[in-house]
């Protein structure tokens, strides 16, 4: 056989072997992940934060929240909806994680734009085979270990560039070695070596070459969201062309800059890659990347918009899915239904309404058209409930759906203050941070848009009498026809001054001789019992104590007057203190 038929042989038979290894590794790969995908579709989430890691993906939010109405910092606390948000996401690439939490604090207000985003969920939902399949293409963007992948991407905007006189000297000294081979092999063959030797030496230790690997991770992440881009191509489902004309437009925008981005590195930074780990040895010796990297720069700069395109896009297809995979997993739901609003008196309607943080909730229903006030004891369902309507109307709006068995309402803003507390790093008081929340939201109320506020014992912080006075002033001031205002108070008095205003409802608490149960089922009308002192006999509470306490409490309510009390040790105070005087 002729040696060079048999070395072409033996070539093509390594490379063939080494290609059907890398196509059965990609099919077991492949296998492995629709089995964890299928396991995890429609179930709780498993993937645990780390800390801070929630503001890394806000970051996207903010960028995008521009002038429109959002649910702002103080509601999204309130309302603990960072559990909300894990509990939904289900996303395999960052653009996903970034765009499903932007989606759940932008609120829409458009039936448009609602029923787009209904079609692509519910596209998702019903086609498993499409779904899967989009979830493998975007599982090649992954998840960034820095956090959201905006703020890796936008980082390049700041990146500074490099200067390549040392290194063009250095190419152009390698190539004179190379060119004295051909008339002095020995001399030059040196020369080269040694050459070889200083390039490697320099680019290990120049400052150019650190600070592109600190932007090395950047382009990285754009080249694996263009790769991913490419096998998305090939997808031409009408319910996604939307998503996909702006995935090629970002795409085709970089066609040009790709060729330069991949000397710089690949979408794996080389690991496991053949080409690039040869390319590895080629960027040492003639600095290749450091090269391309100005203008890798100026043109990755300059295409902003398109960037931003991607992101979009490929994360609301990776949205869509995981809000498909979070109504898999409730077990009562409703679409909501939204309502014209013309101007007229705002209503809600919410049927066996639960909250789906809890593990055994019990379910309520409600229907408003103006205010609420709520009274019961402590931990009889009060502030469970607020949150919950606060809740489901946001996730009617945002992710079109309700933990309910019926929601009916207007687009509503939705704004509370409820879990405030003190401002220990601007050193303001828990009054002072209670009463600019509600100062926000006395200001959007001035707008006559349908708007849905909730608010957890107004006025907490100051005394009774200035909190009863001024709490029904600001409730009275919420009770306009476009305010739907719903707040829990301990003070029952405020039943009674704006019981023309409000409707009253409450939560009571079971008391029997030795135990208290809390059945957290809503009724019409006012809180009536008092077990608060009684509580206190059940808890083990002097039996003495707990009667005279209950008679205190009956005689104010039949005179209004408080009773003023003596020492229970005669007058061994004045003793005390006439001995004090005794001694100055």
């Amino acid at each position: 056989m002729d040696p060079y038929l048999a070395v072409v042989l033996t070539a093509v038979f390594v490379a063939g072997c080494f290609a059907l290894g890398i196509l059965r590794e990609r099919s077991k790969n492949k296998k492995m992940f629709l089995r964890r995908v299928r396991r995890a579709y429609g179930n709780v989430p498993e993937k645990e934060y780390e800390t801070g890691e929630m503001e890394k993906i806000s970051h996207y939010f903010r960028r995008k929240q521009g002038g429109r109405f959002v649910i702002d910092d103080i509601t999204w606390n309130d309302l603990d909806m960072d559990r909300v948000y894990m509990m939904v996401n289900q996303t395999l690439s960052s653009p996903g994680e970034d765009v499903l939490y932007a989606m759940m604090r932008i609120p829409v207000f458009s039936g448009e734009e609602f029923r787009e985003r209904e079609e692509l969920v519910d596209f998702f939902a019903s086609h498993e085979e499409e779904r899967e399949k989009m979830q493998w293409y975007l599982a090649q963007v992954g998840k960034n270990r820095f956090g959201s992948l905006s703020d890796v991407l936008f980082a390049l905007e700041d990146a500074p560039a490099v200067s390549v006189v040392p290194h063009l000297v250095m190419d152009g000294a390698l190539l004179l070695a190379l060119v004295s081979m051909l008339f002095y092999p020995l001399q030059g063959g040196l020369l080269f070596m040694v050459c070889c030797v200083v390039s490697c030496v320099q680019y290990m230790n120049g400052k150019e070459r650190t600070t592109i690997e600190m932007y090395l991770s950047c382009f990285s992440s754009l080249m694996r969201i263009l790769s991913a881009a490419d096998r998305m191509e090939t997808v031409d489902w009408p319910q996604v062309r939307r998503q996909m004309e702006g995935i090629r437009e970002g795409k085709a925008a970089f066609a040009g800059v790709r060729r330069r981005m991949f000397l710089l590195t690949s979408k794996n930074d080389g690991m496991g890659d053949p080409a690039q780990a040869l390319l590895d040895y080629v960027r040492m010796l003639f600095h290749v990347d450091i090269l391309a990297y100005n203008s890798s720069l100026r043109a990755v700069k300059e295409r902003t918009e398109q960037m931003m395109l991607l992101l979009d896009n490929m994360g609301e297809l990776d949205a869509a899915i995981s809000i498909a995979s979070f109504r898999e997993l409730l077990p009562l739901k409703c679409r909501p239904e939204f309502l014209p609003w013309y101007g007229g008196r705002a209503a809600v309607l919410a049927e066996d309404l639960y909250h789906p943080l809890i593990r055994e909730p019990v379910a309520n229903s409600v229907e408003a058209s103006g205010g609420i006030l709520i009274t019961g004891s402590n931990a009889s369902g009060k502030s469970t409930f607020l949150k919950n309507m606060a809740l489901n109307s946001i996730l009617a709006q945002t992710l079109g759906i309700c933990t309910c068995s019926r929601y009916r309402a207007p687009f509503l803003k939705v704004m509370t203050s409820m879990a405030l507390r003190d401002d220990l790093a601007s050193g303001e008081s828990y009054f002072i941070v209670e009463i600019n929340s509600l100062k926000r939201i006395l200001k959007e109320c001035e707008k006559e848009e349908p708007l849905l506020c909730v608010i957890d014992e107004v006025l907490r912080g100051t005394n009774t009498i200035e909190r009863i006075a001024a709490s029904s002033r600001i409730l009275k001031e919420l009770s306009r026809s476009w305010v739907l205002p719903l707040a829990a108070t301990h003070d029952i008095e405020l039943s009674y001054i704006l019981e023309d205003i409000y409707e009253n409802y409450h939560f009571q608490e079971e008391v029997t001789d030795d135990t208290v149960v809390f059945p957290y089922l809503l009724k019409k009308g006012r809180a009536s019992s008092r077990n608060a002192i009684r509580l206190l006999g059940i808890l083990g509470y002097d039996p003495e104590l707990v009667k005279e306490a209950s008679r205190a409490a009956a005689e104010f309510e039949s005179t209004g007057v408080w009773e003023k009390l003596q020492s229970s040790f005669g007058n061994e105070r004045d003793t005390a203190q006439e001995g004090k005087e005794g001694c100055w």
